[in-house]
C-alpha cells in the first residue's frame, strides 16, 4: 500500500498529475486497478480543492509583492499570464468543453492545475469548473493509460 500512496502523491504534483502517475505505477508493477483508483482520487481531490483555493492564493501573492518574496509572486504572475495565453483559445471558443479538452490533453502545461487556474482567470463558475476538471483529468488518465498498456502501438 505504501507504493500506491506514492502514486497518489505523484498525482497531486502540478502538470504531472494522475496522467503520468499511472505510467510510474504501471512501470513499478503496482496493481492496475490500485493505480487507477489512487490516480483518479488525486484528480478528484485537485478538481475540488484547486477551484476553492485559487482566490486565496491570489490574495497571498498580492501581499507577497511587497515583501522580500517579491520574486516568488512575480513568478506566479508570469505563470498566470502564460496560462491565460495557452488556455484562451480553448476556453474562449468552447467554454466548458474547451476546458475539458484543455485539461485532457496530456502535454506539459495542461492538466487540472493549469485548467483550474485558467477557469479562475476566465471567471468560469465553480459549478462548471469542478466537473470540467474532473472529466478532463480522468480523460487524460485514459489517454495516457491506453498507450502505456500497449493496447495501441505508437511506433
Amino acid at each position: 500500500m505504501n507504493g500506491l500512496f506514492y502514486i497518489f502523491l505523484l498525482s497531486l504534483i502540478p502538470t504531472f498529475e494522475g496522467r503520468y502517475a499511472i505510467i510510474v505505477g504501471i512501470g513499478k508493477g503496482y496493481s492496475l486497478i490500485g493505480v487507477l483508483l489512487v490516480a483518479s482520487l488525486g484528480v478528484l481531490l485537485l478538481s475540488i480543492a484547486l477551484p476553492l483555493a485559487l482566490p486565496f492564493i491570489d490574495v497571498v501573492m498580492l501581499k507577497l509583492e511587497e515583501t522580500p518574496l517579491k520574486r516568488f509572486a512575480e513568478f506566479y504572475l508570469t505563470y498566470v499570464g502564460r496560462v491565460r495565453r495557452k488556455a484562451h483559445p480553448y476556453v474562449d471558443k468552447w467554454g466548458f468543453f474547451g476546458l475539458i479538452l484543455f485539461v485532457a490533453i496530456p502535454l506539459p502545461g495542461t492538466g487540472v492545475w493549469t485548467g483550474s487556474l485558467a477557469a479562475y482567470i476566465f471567471g468560469i463558475e465553480k459549478r462548471k469548473t469542478i466537473p470540467a476538471l474532473l472529466i478532463g483529468g480522468l480523460l487524460s488518465i485514459l489517454i495516457t493509460l491506453i498507450p502505456s498498456l500497449g493496447v495501441i502501438r505508437l511506433f
